[in-house]
């Protein structure tokens, strides 16, 4: 099937985040035109919903692939074994109730994130996503002056994929193993500079450990601080699940967190992610490797 303009449709549905797209068949062909206003309302509103798709995991791995070109499934944890580009988020696996950015621990993160509902609960399950654009613009000007200064540590050892309190304990702390299996730690400015809009936004979230040139204390403090500008309710768009939804977000301007909340009851998405670039700071900066490799194996930004 072939979208045509008389059937495509962009409506707002948050404030400051979030658009739900309808008249478009992400199985079929999408005209070209159609496609740029996708890639534009992605830019405009940061996270967008398409509900009621018929994708397989093809079909999602060449939706992704119009927004550049993919990562592998995640730079330590494998992709399910006929798709290495797809990363099951299983609730079987754990559970990512906390807010952060997909993969900030390596140099080049992801620019966008695919993902597409295949078990959804009959209650809980939502995601929520948030603009970190409207968290910079809401800081206090000295806040925001000494936010454009601070460069923060990211790194995937922590207990983010930690196990917990369940009957599944050692399944859970098997796949921390995986998860820091090669330990990356990466120093990013707090505040990037979106490549293609120009916009600042807060570039933290749980993987953000340390402030550099800060002790424990200090950095826990400022990050909670800056943190609570992201998380406020204005600046969150809440995407409650069915079977079939896409929904894409700009990673290199939102958080996202899914809570724990459905019980035991299964849960699961696929994610397909979109090759992102080497942040950059408020002063040209870019981010540095502290730990770890460049992902190459993970990311082909990492061979540009």
């Amino acid at each position: 099937m072939t979208t045509t303009p008389s059937d495509f449709d962009i409506r707002r549905i948050g404030g400051r985040i979030g658009a739900e797209i309808t008249g478009v068949d992400l199985a079929g062909d999408i005209a070209e035109g159609i496609l740029k206003e996708v890639k534009g309302a992605l830019l405009e509103h940061k996270a967008l919903v398409f509900r009621n798709q018929s994708l397989d995991d093809e079909g999602q791995i060449r939706f992704a692939s119009q927004f550049g070109a993919l990562t592998t499934a995640h730079p330590t944890v494998p992709g399910i074994a006929e798709q290495p580009r797809i990363l099951p988020v299983d609730s079987e696996r754990g559970a990512a109730n906390v807010w952060h950015t997909d993969v900030t621990f390596v140099q080049s993160p992801p620019k966008a994130s695919t993902l597409r509902g295949i078990v959804i609960p009959p209650y809980g399950g939502n995601t929520l996503i948030a603009n970190t654009a409207g968290a910079y613009r809401d800081l206090p000007k000295p806040l925001r002056d000494l936010a454009d200064t601070l460069w923060a540590v990211h790194t995937n050892d922590y207990d983010y994929a930690g196990p917990q309190a369940k009957d599944d304990d050692e399944r859970r702390q098997q796949y921390r193993d995986v998860f820091v299996s090669t330990k990356y730690r990466t120093a990013h400015p707090v505040v990037r500079v979106h490549p293609e809009t120009g916009e600042r936004g807060l570039f933290i979230g749980a993987f953000a450990q340390s402030i550099e040139g800060l002790g424990t204390t200090e950095s826990k403090d400022i990050l909670r601080l800056l943190q609570a500008y992201v998380t406020r309710p204005e600046n969150v768009l809440r995407v409650q699940w069915n079977p079939g939804d896409v929904v894409v977000f700009d990673n290199r301007i939102t958080q996202h967190y899914a809570p724990d909340d459905y019980d035991s009851l299964p849960r699961r998405l696929n994610r397909v992610t979109v090759a992102g670039d080497v942040p950059i700071g408020v002063d040209g900066s870019s981010s540095r490797i502290l730990e770890g490799d460049e992902a190459a194996h993970y990311t082909p930004a990492a061979a540009s």
